[in-house]
């Protein structure tokens, strides 16, 4: 009686509602998906079934019961998210505050369709210490346009209380112990032990939207708030949670609580979705139009005279020059016959290829002679032709104002490698050689040390690059420090490997550094080949040599590569010396390129501090620049060797300035999220990688972006 009899009732009542619901006739209604206390989609503080619009990015901070935490949940896929948390308990180490990191991912397994609910699968702190572990199984049902229930069973943290044996203990006793020792509050590694294992408990809860964007939650959980019982911050008075939950406007929820009768909850969750941009419609200027050649446009197609005198040659390519330089772009190349022209450029802000494509043909269209019939154009990376795109252009003028003119255009395309773009072409006057530089204030973030989970440091950055020639570059870069706090992190960690990371905050002692002085040459070795040797201080804490090859056809999502470094480690306070510790290093990588813009990268080979292993990385790129990813390395060092963390992983999150200014800038920032970094697993930072230079002018990315092509 009592306990088992209540939850009895409660599902009873709500798999009824559900089974009521299963006879109403209709899709079900688009509703807003809510998002939980936990930072993911939910009730109060329990998961539902339901699974955010695809590629959503949620960044939520809520408190309760003692409890801190900052969530970002990613919707990789339609049915699949994952999430990032970061927390503080207050008093659970003997009185000390914990901070906790903790990975969650959740599978929908089927969406909920007019009969059935949705279903879903989810692990809740997998990769962490354990304190907020739990698995779950969930289905959700919208019973009216305003009302949803929701029932679940949960293990781990979701069996705290009135929990009942393991439905899973029929398959196998190993499913009805789990471990109840903590993983260590250095945590990291997946411990599969505990995935449904151990007692279990039922769930469920009910939403109803009040008025529009304000819904009000009620659910039953048995968490058992352990911690923060023992902590003094919650006394569980019932199993109850009720909440209400507040859209303010797109993307702006607020959320309040009252968690198991005792205590106040708060919340409040941002999302965005890269691809709906926060500023609508653009402020570019609208591209040229083609100019069709007529007969009263001057000398017919066929009269190609005009190559032979030199006066207006020159006139041309100037005003070729002048026009693109207009949009935004720099000729550095180019080679003019009677019939083809080929245009060696940079693309400049144009962060879409085929964009900067497109515009530059139009322009060639308002500028050639008409028995021009053939263009070419050859986008840059760093003065290394990456691909070359070629379309007659009596197609030009034909497809402009047609329907399906985007496809047409790419159909009628030739996309080659380019790898002899040079070769004939003049390069233009003046542009070479070419001086460089900059200055602008920078922010270095880190993050998660036990003793200050953020560190910050501000100060000035200032460049200058020389290019002699295409490929060729010398430059560095000079740091000045104005205020900050890295520069003691990891100061007394241990650590049974060469300190070749643990020590990098000594470099940040210097109000003034050098954090990169390199002479760079990248060529075109031959067909679908890519090449780079890069010399001199390559980061902040080593110099050493690099040299790179990669292999990437233009119409291949697949591209291998191997580079190889001797790297040393240089001097504390000295940025010209070095110290004793030296290491050959180096990988042979893997690219592939999958649909909806997915990037899938594994790097093999030797680390800096001498273990070897490997490196797995997923990013999502989407049209506009927006990408959002994750990384991990693992290799021959143990967990214990390693230190906390016990392998190193991160996740990181490129945010085009495009996005909310509604004009194409070419301008962004990339943010990583990692632990404090350890020497196991350790790659050497240098610039310029190859692959990154060359992706987005290959297909698939230049098919995807080909409706960029007119803009």
């Amino acid at each position: 009686m009592g306990r088992v009899p209540r939850i009895t009732m409660i599902a009873a009542a709500l798999a009824a509602t559900c089974a009521a619901a299963m006879a109403q006739e209709g899709d079900p209604p688009i509703l807003p998906t809510g998002y939980a206390l936990s930072g993911t989609p939910g009730l109060i503080d329990l998961p539902t079934a339901l699974m955010a619009p695809d590629a959503e990015l949620a960044f939520g901070v809520s408190h309760a019961a003692g409890n801190t935490r900052v969530t970002t949940t990613f919707q990789i896929l339609p049915r699949l998210s994952g999430s990032f948390r970061y927390a503080k308990q207050e008093g659970v180490l003997g009185g000390e505050d914990n901070f906790d990191r903790s990975f969650d991912l959740r599978w929908q397994v089927r969406p909920e369709s007019r009969r059935f609910p949705a279903v879903a699968v989810g692990l809740n702190d997998f990769v962490g210490t354990g304190r907020y572990s739990g698995e779950y199984v969930v289905a959700t049902k919208t019973l009216t346009p305003r009302f949803r229930g929701t029932i679940g069973i949960g293990w781990g943290r979701l069996a705290g209380a009135d929990a009942i044996p393991n439905p899973f203990g029929l398959l196998s006793d190993r499913f009805d112990t789990r471990p109840t020792e903590r993983r260590g509050e250095e945590g990291g590694g997946i411990e599969f032990d505990r995935i449904f294992r151990g007692d279990a408990a039922l769930f469920g809860g009910l939403s109803v939207e009040l008025a529009d964007g304000l819904t009000a939650k009620v659910e039953y959980s048995p968490d058992d708030y352990r911690d923060e019982r023992e902590a003094g911050e919650i006394d569980r008075r019932t199993p109850l949670n009720v909440g209400i939950d507040w859209r303010v406007r797109e993307g702006l929820r607020l959320q309040g609580a009252l968690l198991h009768g005792d205590a106040v909850a708060v919340g409040l969750t941002l999302a965005t979705n890269p691809r709906r941009p926060i500023a609508n419609g653009g402020t570019d200027a609208a591209p040229p139009p083609v100019l069709v050649r007529t007969p009263s446009s001057g000398a017919a197609p066929t009269d190609a005279a005009w190559s032979e005198r030199r006066d207006e040659r020159v006139t041309t390519e100037r005003a070729l020059r002048t026009a693109l330089a207009a949009q935004g772009m720099t000729v550095e190349g180019l080679r003019l016959d009677a019939r083809a022209a080929r245009v060696l450029l940079r693309p400049g802000r144009w962060s879409a290829t085929p964009q900067a494509v497109g515009r530059a043909m139009r322009v060639m269209t308002r500028t050639l002679p008409p028995s021009v019939e053939t263009f070419t154009v050859v986008p840059l990376a760093n003065g290394m032709p990456t691909a070359s795109v070629t379309l007659p252009r009596s197609a030009l003028e034909t497809l402009e104002n047609a329907s399906d003119a985007a496809w047409r255009s790419y159909v009628r395309a030739r996309i080659d490698g380019a790898a002899d773009a040079w070769d004939g072409a003049a390069r233009t006057p003046g542009f070479y050689p070419r001086l460089r530089w900059s200055i602008g204030p920078y922010v270095d973030l880190s993050y998660f040390d036990p003793d200050s989970p953020v560190r910050t440091d501000l100060g000035v950055a200032a460049g200058a690059f020389w290019e002699p020639r295409p490929g060729v570059r010398f430059g560095g870069v000079l740091h000045g420090r104005v205020v900050g706090n890295r520069d003691d992190i990891g100061l007394d960690a241990p650590s049974a490997l060469p300190r070749v990371r643990t020590d990098t905050f000594r470099y940040l002692r210097e109000d003034v550094g050098l954090s990169r002085l390199t002479g760079r040459y990248q060529f075109r070795p031959g067909r679908d080949l890519y090449a780079r040797v890069t010399a001199g201080y390559l980061e902040l804490a080593y110099g050493g040599v690099s040299a790179e090859l990669l292999w990437k056809p233009v119409r291949s999502p697949l591209g291998l590569g191997v580079e190889v470094n001797y790297a040393r480690q240089r001097a504390f306070d000295d940025p010209f010396a070095f110290r004793d510790y030296g290491v050959v290093t180096g990988h042979a990588s893997a690219y592939w390129r999958m649909a909806d813009g997915f990037d899938v990268q594994l790097d093999a080979g030797r680390y800096l501090a001498g273990d070897v292993g490997a490196t797995l990385s997923v990013d999502r790129t989407f049209a506009n620049g927006w990408s959002i990813g994750a990384f991990a390395t693992k290799t021959n060092v143990s967990s214990e060797d390693f230190g906390e963390g016990a392998f190193d992983k991160g996740l990181r999150l490129t945010i085009p300035l495009d996005h909310y200014l509604g004009r194409t800038t070419g301008r962004s920032s990339t943010f990583r999220i990692r632990s404090i970094q350890r020497d196991g697993g350790a790659r050497l930072a240098v610039a310029d990688r190859l692959y990154g230079q060359v992706r987005d002018d290959h297909d698939p990315e230049l098919r995807r972006d080909w409706g960029r092509f007119w803009r």
